[in-house]
């Protein structure tokens, strides 16, 4: 909020300066200044940290991509595309920390809000899936497999899904996985 609150003091301070220098006639400092307040308002759009945490995500530097990502404490005030591209990488990046029940939520919320690209759309729906696999629910799974596979038009993530949907067709239902538990697991028949 405090870091809003200044990117707008900013605009403000830059929109007046340019308007100051033209006004005196410095037309070289007053072109220098909309450059300045160009890059000032191209911030409302984007925010630092996440195009930051992308970057990191493609370098494959997963540990700094939380870091930065994490340093966006209200994403309610950022555009809406952004503030569902926050919460999907809040989500995914700390599934560990924040347990399945909360990353699925961040996940769905994200998803509703709306991501911009199938990809991305595919992804979360991946990511859904195998918190669905964890905890047991299959048939929810193997249906957000099946809808990330229509959205994942280019097949980068094909082979992905494919590995997914051959894991949850061997894994145990809900209900098997309850009895396991409640009969102390697996128990082996003694020999003969």
């Amino acid at each position: 909020m405090i870091t809003f609150i200044i990117r707008c003091a900013l605009a403000a301070a830059s929109l007046f300066g340019t308007v100051a220098l033209f006004y005196n006639g410095y037309w070289g400092w007053g072109i220098c200044m909309i450059l300045v307040t160009a890059v000032i308002g191209f911030s409302f759009f984007r925010n630092e940290n996440m195009i930051l945490a992308l970057n990191q995500m493609r370098q494959g530097n997963t540990d700094k991509a939380k870091h930065f990502i994490n340093k966006i404490t209200h994403p309610q005030f950022l555009m809406k595309r952004q503030h569902a591209y926050v919460i999907f990488l809040q989500a995914v990046l700390n599934t560990q920390d924040f347990g399945f029940s909360k990353s699925e939520q961040m996940l769905r919320k994200a998803i509703g809000i709306g991501l911009r690209t199938g990809q991305d759309n595919a992804v979360a729906r991946m990511h859904l899936a195998g918190i669905c696999a964890q905890t047991g629910r299959k048939k929810e799974a193997l249906s957000l497999l099946a809808e990330a596979k229509k959205l994942d038009t280019s097949g980068m993530m094909k082979d992905q899904i494919q590995q997914m949907q051959g894991q949850l067709k061997v894994a145990p239902s809900k209900n098997q996985m309850r009895m396991a538990q409640m009969s102390g697991g697996r128990r082996k028949t003694p020999r003969r």
